[in-house]
């Protein structure tokens, strides 16, 4: 089976290093600005960025309608920090026009972690990898709720926000609190890029 295409909204937000991920894993990596980009893509990764300003930004470009549709049709997705917001049903403290993409059943509350100077990195187990991965919290959410059908697969291990959840799945969509796009540890994306590479593999 070829490689998939995978799109990584690029009009905000750590656009570059999701791209050198994908990369390293031999899938095709396309910064989507506009529908048509948005169309060639089997997968969508929503990065890391400000939450608010990307949801004002996909109204500008038109893409806020063409990828809720492509997300409610079961294209798979991944989003890292800001982008987990953008792909939660419900946000806790968001701003009072704040819209989402959705696609996850799941309450997150922005900045949980604190302000830009209570960023933190950590070690954590990860389900479905065999070793810890060093994650990096950035003015980070956290999961506040999960929906019935939402598998939980990492959690703070220790201090303040002991138990926090901050990585989760829901069928073809997926998003994580903190950026594993920052290093060269690429197996976060790998289970991303097998999930597009299953469900592309179901159209068949």
């Amino acid at each position: 089976m070829s490689a998939p295409t995978i799109g990584v909204f690029a009009l905000q937000g750590d656009v570059r290093e999701h791209v050198a991920a994908l990369a390293r894993l031999g899938a095709e990596a396309v910064a989507v600005r506009r529908p048509a980009e948005l169309e060639r893509c089997d997968g969508l990764i929503i990065p890391g960025g400000e939450s608010t300003t990307m949801f004002k930004l996909a109204r500008a470009f038109d893409l806020f309608e063409p990828i809720q549709r492509r997300l409610a049709a079961g294209m798979p997705a991944f989003g890292t920090c800001a982008g987990m917001i953008m792909l939660a049903d419900r946000i806790e403290d968001g701003t009072a026009d704040q819209v989402t993409f959705g696609g996850l059943d799941i309450a997150v509350r922005r900045n949980a972690f604190g302000r830009q100077v209570d960023s933190f990195e950590g070690d954590l187990d990860f389900a479905g990898l065999t070793a810890p991965v060093h994650a990096v919290f950035i003015r980070a959410p956290w999961v506040e709720e999960t929906g019935p059908g939402v598998e939980v697969l990492a959690r703070v291990g220790s201090g303040p926000a002991a138990g926090r959840i901050v990585a989760v799945r829901q069928g073809p969509v997926m998003a994580t609190s903190f950026h594993p796009e920052v290093g060269d540890d690429s197996r976060i994306h790998r289970v991303f890029v097998d999930l597009v590479t299953e469900h592309v593999g179901t159209l068949r």
